[in-house]
């Protein structure tokens, strides 16, 4: 009998965590799993729920702290790096998302460079579809290699651009990044933030349910993964059932909970137009063919989730609307992250972010000029400026070249052999910014100037001389 595999999990209180805590119980006989858990009371009672799970060893320690984290990734042949800071949280305290979110994947990369056989460890970590933003229709189509634009005062998708490029430059033998689009679980009928202000109703996303992508994780550290499943960058996504406009999800979560008509419980212009993130993607395809996951349909997850929720809030259809309307959603507007916050305090900064202006905000009407979205379903494929066609064996400094021109910068590099997709090739933006960057990291994974990616106010300047990038921004 072949021994057991050893799998280090870190995220694993969070809703898609504990889900892969659950794909491993029945997994016991081929798996243990070494779980990096924070003292605190609140991760202390959501792993208790596993204190029965005999194939889980518990080590009580913070990705910010390298010795905890080597001593988990000793031994293991599988790292499942699932744990971070997320949104709202990590854009109220950028800094400690930075540490963490940037400081764990380095701590983690580092640990497992150190390992005598660096080779004998997998390494997946998790990204986000925030990482490329803002992609209303009509550029609400996207796959892998587009460009990486995060929106304005998301500084959870700027962490992730920072930890994917540490990833993809690593020089680890196996590793691959893995951008999780929106995750349906089973709380999301109590969710009652203000964020819920920033999501536009013609926007888009292809979901993923928390147990698919724990499905995913599980299956990764499994026989039969093809080998050029490696090094390579991926967007999870449900398929075809689960490309939902954002005002279809939020209808279908409505009428789950007997809601007859959901815009009786809004004003609509308490919603952003713009500046949040989402796509339907092009490629996500490929990831369920190389590592089968999908299983749930969006009937089956919303019965789910109703199944999951207070008995309160499962007759929330039979409240009347104004009581909703009036003493839920609407204070819930005027929380400090509420767009009506911002309006209230003239918040020109995020007014323009969110919805262009404040005169485009006072346009938006009610609902008797509102027309259901419906973006176009044929996909669209943006230019990634060099041929795509070509093996990357057979890329040259032309190809290069070509990419970068295509961004309105220049190559610096030269005489570079051919074929090497990991070379660390030297760039110049249009601002005259240089940068380090591989050809994978470029070409492949939709990356360029680690500055310019961080002035997020900056893209429509910056599209000026980027062709790349102008694809993307927006007309209006």
């Amino acid at each position: 009998m072949s021994r057991k595999r050893r799998v280090f999990l870190t995220g694993a209180t969070g809703n898609w965590g504990r889900r892969v805590l659950r794909e491993f119980a029945g997994r016991a006989d081929r798996f243990d799993v070494v779980a990096l858990v924070l003292p605190t009371r609140r991760e202390r009672a959501a792993i208790a729920e596993f204190a029965d799970l005999p194939n889980l060893r518990v080590v009580w320690g913070d990705l910010t702290d390298y010795d905890a984290v080597e001593r988990c990734v000793r031994g293991s042949d599988y790292v499942l790096h699932v744990g971070a800071i997320v949104s709202p949280q990590a854009d109220d305290q950028p800094e400690l998302t930075h540490r963490v979110n940037v400081g764990g994947a380095r701590n983690i990369i580092r640990a497992v460079q150190a390992q005598a056989d660096p080779g004998a460890t997998s390494v997946v970590m998790i990204g986000s579809v925030a990482e490329t933003g803002d992609r209303n229709p009509p550029h609400h189509w996207g796959r892998v290699g587009d460009p990486l634009r995060v929106s304005q005062f998301d500084e959870y998708g700027q962490s992730k651009i920072i930890s994917e490029r540490a990833l993809v430059e690593s020089g680890l033998p196996r590793w691959v990044w893995l951008r999780q689009t929106g995750i349906f679980h089973s709380g999301m009928l109590e969710i009652r933030d203000a964020i819920m202000t920033h999501v536009p109703f013609a926007g888009v996303m292809e979901w993923a349910t928390a147990e698919d992508s724990a499905r995913l994780l599980a299956n990764i550290c499994e026989d039969g993964v093809p080998e050029h499943f490696w090094g390579r960058v991926y967007n999870i996504g449900g398929g075809e059932a689960w490309r939902l406009t954002n005002w279809e999800m939020l209808v279908r979560l409505g009428t789950t909970l007997g809601v007859k008509d959901i815009r009786r419980w809004y004003d609509r212009d308490w919603f952003a137009t713009r500046n949040f993130h989402g796509q339907w993607y092009t490629d996500s395809d490929e990831l369920e063919a190389l590592v089968p996951f999908r299983q749930d349909t969006v009937d089956d997850a919303l019965a789910r989730a109703v199944r999951a929720c207070p008995r309160s809030v499962r007759l929330a259809g039979r409240i009347p609307a104004t009581v909703v309307k009036n003493l839920v959603i609407g204070p819930l507007t005027r929380q400090p992250r509420g767009t009506m916050a911002w309006i209230r305090a003239d918040d020109d900064a995020r007014i323009r972010a969110y919805f262009g202006s404040r005169a485009d905000w006072e346009a938006i009407g009610d609902w008797s000029t509102f027309r259901i979205p419906a973006p176009d379903r044929s996909p669209r494929l943006l230019d990634h400026g060099y041929d795509e066609s070509k093996d990357p064996a057979a890329w040259t400094d032309d190809d290069f070249a070509a990419a970068a021109d295509f961004r309105g910068g220049e190559l610096l590099s030269e005489n570079l052999p051919a074929g090497d997709v990991a070379a660390p090739l030297r760039w110049r933006c249009a601002d005259g910014h240089e940068f380090t960057g591989s050809p994978r990291l470029v070409l492949t994974a939709g990356h360029w100037c680690p500055d310019c990616v961080r002035d997020p106010a900056g893209y429509a300047k910056q599209a000026v001389a980027n062709r790349f990038l102008a694809q993307v921004e927006p007309t209006s």
